[in-house]
C-alpha cells in the first residue's frame, strides 16, 4: 500500500511534511507488513531529505534578507555580500 513513490521535490514543504507525517503514523501503528514498512521507510527518508533541503534554502534566503541604511528591507544577492 506504499503506492506511488515520490521524491518530494515536486511538492511544497507543507505537502511533503504532511506526507511524511502520514508515513510515520502508519509505521508507528506497527500493523504494516515488513515489505510495505521498508518501502514506506525509504519514501520517508526521501521526503525528510527534501524537507531538509527546502528548509536550508529558506534559511539562506531569510539570512540574505536584511535592512539597508534607511531601514528598508532588501534582498541582498551573493555578489553584494562578498563585496562587504
Amino acid at each position: 500500500m506504499a503506492g506511488k513513490k515520490t521524491t518530494g521535490k515536486t511538492q511544497d514543504f507543507e505537502g511533503s511534511l504532511r506526507q511524511l507525517e502520514e508515513i510515520v503514523e502508519k509505521l508507528e501503528r506497527g500493523d504494516v507488513p515488513l515489505e510495505q514498512a521498508l518501502a514506506l521507510y525509504e519514501e520517508g527518508i526521501v521526503l525528510a531529505r527534501s524537507c531538509g533541503e527546502l528548509l536550508n534554502t529558506a534559511e539562506i534566503r531569510f539570512k540574505r534578507l536584511a535592512r539597508d541604511l534607511e531601514g528598508n528591507l532588501k534582498l541582498f544577492d551573493q555578489q553584494e555580500e562578498s563585496e562587504e
